[in-house]
């Protein structure tokens, strides 16, 4: 890699996003870290040499342009991976709620791609961030569940929109990943049940195969490994990241 390429990076000021930024800026790649906030973005960009601050809403339309803005070279890899919000389970979460994550998922990775199209070339990667409730649907996590099984499917379309150009698309699921988004999950769990949110912490744990949350570090390595283009067989699939949760087959 080198910073002739440009990754952007969408939720980068997040918990998982700075530690993208910065495995892809260890890579030589130019960051575009995208956000809503300023002064988040300006303290990432102070600690992740090579990265630029560029500071748009990716839940609207003019984010397209914000983003193209900062384009003057090819574009290797879009990471999507913006938080929506815990808006508990599906009997109870506002549709306002369910809507809005949709938006930010689904109509946020659109935006992204469109921002980047005219810089995309053979090999470059449209990734995006989803998780384990768009796979394996709860009656406690409603704006999750929804919004990452209807991206999904966005990828999957994307997958054969850019293929014939040599562009491949790619879905990421983990999860739960360890991040403060957890607890709220948690405790969204906790009330649902009626019990601690402690208990009810250390029983998702166990739910994993092996006992373990998936880390955010985890979470960037499969990114960066998706730089390789070897991955071009990943083109259009899912990489689960799950630490073993997942029942069903395929």
């Amino acid at each position: 890699m080198n910073a002739a390429e440009i990754a952007v990076v969408v939720g980068s000021t997040g918990a998982m996003g700075q530690v993208i930024v910065r495995r892809l800026a260890q890579r030589g790649l130019k960051v575009v870290a995208v956000a809503r906030s300023e002064n988040s973005l300006a303290s990432l960009v102070a600690e992740a040499p090579g990265t630029v601050a560029c500071a748009a809403d990716i839940a609207t339309d003019s984010a397209i342009e914000a983003i193209a803005a900062h384009l003057d070279r090819p574009v290797r890899m879009v990471v999507h991976g913006p938080g929506v919000a815990t808006a508990g389970g599906v009997r109870d979460a506002p549709t306002q709620a369910v809507i809005d994550a949709v938006n930010i998922k689904v109509g946020g990775m659109l935006r992204l791609v469109r921002s980047v199209d005219r810089r995309l070339a053979r090999h470059s990667r449209l990734v995006a961030i989803g998780g384990h409730y768009g796979f394996e649907p709860t009656a406690y996590a409603a704006t999750a569940g929804v919004a990452n099984a209807a991206l999904a499917n966005l990828m999957r379309q994307l997958s054969w929109a850019y293929g014939e150009r040599g562009i491949t698309a790619h879905l990421i699921a983990p999860g739960p990943a360890d991040t403060e988004r957890l607890r709220r999950v948690a405790e969204s769990r906790a009330a649902l049940a009626g019990a601690g949110v402690d208990s009810i912490y250390a029983e998702m744990k166990r739910e994993s195969a092996i006992g373990a949350f998936t880390s955010v570090e985890q979470i960037a390595w499969a990114v960066e490994l998706l730089l390789a283009e070897e991955a071009d067989a990943f083109a259009g699939s899912t990489l689960f990241m799950d630490a073993g949760r997942r029942r069903g087959l395929p």
